[in-house]
């Protein structure tokens, strides 16, 4: 090899530089937002067939089983069609065409604790729905206030209009302002004869409890309720069911090390992170996971307050469906919100994060062996 081949040749240590997350500030359009409205990687080869009950808790073989008629239901007489003109003909749980006025609920509501595999069945109906994916949509209550934020109200009703069916993850109800416009949203589509499905910790008559003065807005969160036909899943985090104890944080040292030696890393420190999030949308959150292979974080830290926690849980939740392993320095996860933060009113939000977390932890304990 010449000299002058052998210089051009970046060195190991370059090619594999690890990235910062708070050099990225991306900007996400619209379109790219609806055309994302699909199950995240993690989920993207589920099925109901692959999806393990407990056989301890016979409430996740039956929610198997309505799901898959559900799914069924969807089809019919006019599978064939789009829009509004299938309308009457997949809102109910059997595979008979329903009647003119259907009567009841227009969807299903997933409600059970985090780690259930809610999201795995939701997906999975999403998979299972016999429909073209542009018919379609699949996303978290996150995802769709965003929607809304970037295309206006209107626009977004005739955008999911045309779906036959709108999967929502996640779905929470952290404000009243969020509160009437997803009431209104989903009240329209529903009206359209988009079918629904939601996943969520609480009841669809709770949401909002302990987090703003729902009482003030009981009749807009009663008008959700009545979309939907809850199915509880009880149940153990399948995470951790049967899994070693999450890995303790590692030095510093050994964080830097694995990033350099890791192609598509990032390398962080944490503090600085938080504060960059405070900066990005969390709307463009995946966005700023692009391309990533690993996330390594140096000083992970007591969350200092609530609006930081919630924006980590975003995160967290983005980088668990892109299944980006997580490798940290600092404290262990399970100690990053404060005893009043799980006990207040997003409690249920910050063990989800700390148990997709801990999941993404276990995920990285690679990365130290490369």
């Amino acid at each position: 090899m010449s000299s002058s081949s052998a210089a051009s040749k970046p060195s190991p240590i370059a090619e594999a530089s690890p990235v910062s997350l708070c050099t990225r500030e991306p900007r996400v359009p619209a379109d790219r937002l609806v055309a994302e409205m699909v199950p995240p990687p993690r989920f993207d080869s589920v099925r109901f067939s692959t999806y393990i009950p407990d056989p301890n808790q016979p409430s996740q073989t039956e929610a198997v089983r309505v799901l898959e008629d559900f799914a069924g239901g969807l089809g019919g007489a006019h599978a064939s069609g789009a829009g509004k003109t299938g309308k009457r003909g997949f809102l109910g749980f059997g595979r008979a065409k329903a009647p003119k006025t259907p009567a009841g609920p227009r969807g299903v509501y997933l409600d059970g604790g985090y780690g259930v595999g809610k999201t795995h069945l939701l997906a999975s109906l999403w998979h299972a729905t016999p429909a073209e994916p542009s018919l379609k949509a699949f996303g978290t209550f996150v995802e769709l206030t965003n929607l809304v934020g970037a295309l206006g109200f209107q626009q977004t009703v005739q955008t999911l209009s045309g779906h036959r069916l709108l999967c929502i993850d996640e779905f929470e109800l952290d404000d009243p302002g969020d509160t009437v416009l997803v009431s209104t949203l989903l009240g329209k589509l529903v009206d359209a004869g988009v079918a629904l499905a939601a996943t969520s910790n609480t009841l669809p008559g709770k949401l909002g409890e302990g987090r703003f003065a729902a009482v003030d807005f009981l009749r807009e969160i009663q008008g959700l309720s009545a979309h939907f036909r809850a199915l509880r899943i009880d149940g153990e985090d399948y995470r951790h069911r049967g899994l070693p104890e999450a890995p303790a944080p590692y030095s510093e040292e050994q964080v830097t090390k694995a990033a350099y030696a890791t192609e598509g890393a990032s390398l962080d420190d944490f503090p600085h992170l938080l504060d960059h999030l405070a900066r990005v949308h969390p709307s463009r959150y995946g966005a700023l996971t692009d391309g990533l292979k690993a996330v390594c974080l140096t000083d992970v830290q007591p969350i200092p307050d609530q609006s930081t926690a919630l924006r980590l849980v975003v995160l967290a939740d983005r980088l668990y469906d892109r299944e980006v392993p997580v490798l940290a320095s600092g404290l262990p996860f399970d100690q990053l919100f404060s005893e009043d933060m799980l006990k207040g009113g997003y409690r249920k939000k910050y063990f989800r994060a700390i148990s997709r977390l801990t999941a993404l932890a276990r995920d990285a304990k690679g990365l130290l062996t490369q």
